[in-house]
């Protein structure tokens, strides 16, 4: 039993082949294209539609931020709300801040 291999020992080089081989990108494509469908396109929708929520606030709307406080909206500002939470009770917060808009008389169901 020999520790060489024949074509080794033979003398012949061996031969590499060094041209372009698209089989070798397809797995990192694939990989790339799932990352974009599962994780990146569903985070990109899920921001534009928190911005265009946010762009629609209006006085009189309700909404609950992203830390629970639910409240009425007093004024609008360019970068901030005055939140009504409670009887003469008003917040100022960033617009940012709103995770949800809630549907009319949801505050009276509350209390």
């Amino acid at each position: 039993m020999s520790l060489v291999s024949k074509a080794y020992a033979s003398g012949a080089p061996a031969t590499v082949s060094q041209g372009f081989n698209i089989t070798q990108f397809v797995p990192m494509i694939v990989i790339f294209a799932l990352f974009w469908f599962l994780l990146i396109r569903p985070q990109q929708k899920k921001v534009k539609l928190h911005n265009q929520m946010i762009s629609e606030l209006q006085k009189g709307d309700e909404v609950v931020l992203s830390n629970g406080i639910v409240g009425t909206i007093n004024k609008v500002l360019e970068q901030f709300i005055l939140l009504n939470i409670g009887k003469d009770v008003v917040l100022t917060v960033q617009k940012s801040s709103v995770g949800a808009k809630l549907e009319k008389g949801t505050i009276d169901k509350i209390n």
